[in-house]
């Protein structure tokens, strides 16, 4: 049996922290969860997630685009999901210059999310040699 997939949620809005969060657990994922983009670095040095899952818009002078920044700078083989309020292609396309896996708009099914957590983490898995003896080239 697979590892349950990490995910790291950063939400400046608690409720919605809170409602992924349980969510999430339910279907077996890890979680946890910070509200800026600073905590949000703390806790992948603590503890790299497989997968975050960014909110574009926060208080506190780090918004998504300047913590994905960092996230790929510091910890290039977290994945990143970007997640919005407010619809923008522009940001979208930015984003995914910068190396977000992709981009999500709230509010997100959570089919969906779970959908799209489970292809990033996925990536991370195809990228692994074929000599390496922890994946399973069977499955």
């Amino acid at each position: 049996m697979a590892d349950p997939i990490s995910v790291l949620l950063v939400d400046d809005e608690p409720d919605l922290l809170d409602f992924l969060s349980k969510r999430l657990n339910r279907r077996g994922f890890i979680v946890q969860t910070a509200s800026n983009g600073r905590q949000a670095l703390a806790a992948i040095g603590v503890l790299p997630p497989d997968v975050v899952i960014l909110d574009m818009l926060m208080p506190g002078g780090m918004d998504g685009l300047a913590t994905l920044r960092e996230i790929r700078r510091l910890f290039p083989l977290v994945e990143v999901l970007l997640l919005t309020a407010h619809a923008s292609t522009e940001a979208a396309l930015r984003g995914m210059e910068l190396g977000a896996y992709d981009y999500l708009i709230k509010p997100v099914a959570i089919g969906e999310l779970v959908l799209k957590i489970e292809e990033a983490s996925g990536k991370r898995g195809v990228m692994a040699s074929p000599l390496d003896p922890d994946v399973n080239h069977d499955a």
